[in-house]
């Protein structure tokens, strides 16, 4: 299986793009990991929120084929204990998926058909995260999951 993290945006911080660099490599070790930066939307000056989250919105719908399992990290996720995650993990690997897709949107969450779109949602915390540091923590829970298992 292949495991996607599909992010809108480049990391600002060359710490927290480190930590998702190390814990890459070490999800390695288990399965193929990859992190996709989308662009930014440029001119978000002119265009209200939802405005930016459809454009952001086709974005990531051009990156996922038809047979990836897409999972949203959302507020309104399902939230889980890490023990929990890597079950779930383990189960996406046993049901034959071939690419998991886990995607981090922008500031305004995602649109009506990345959401149409979505396999299934998760949520990290009920707490709020800024969008840098949420990749660094689930590339962590990523390769726990997989020490776990």
């Amino acid at each position: 299986m292949v495991i996607e993290l599909l992010v809108i945006g480049k990391t600002d911080s060359k710490e927290v793009a480190a930590l998702v660099e190390e814990y890459g490599r070490r999800v390695n070790r288990y399965c193929r990991f990859a992190v996709t930066a989308l662009p930014d939307v440029r001119n978000t000056r002119n265009l209200t929120a939802r405005q930016q989250s459809t454009l952001e919105g086709e974005a990531i719908l051009r990156q996922t084929a038809d047979g990836d399992c897409v999972v949203l990290l959302d507020e309104r996720g399902e939230e889980m204990r890490s023990v929990e995650f890597a079950q779930w993990l383990q189960k996406r690997m046993n049901s034959g998926v071939k690419r998991l897709v886990l995607v981090v949107g922008g500031p305004y969450g995602f649109s009506e058909a990345v959401y149409a779109r979505a396999d299934g949602r998760l949520s990290l915390s009920r707490m709020t995260f800024s969008h840098q540091i949420v990749r660094a923590i689930f590339a962590e829970q990523i390769y726990r999951a997989f020490t776990i298992l």
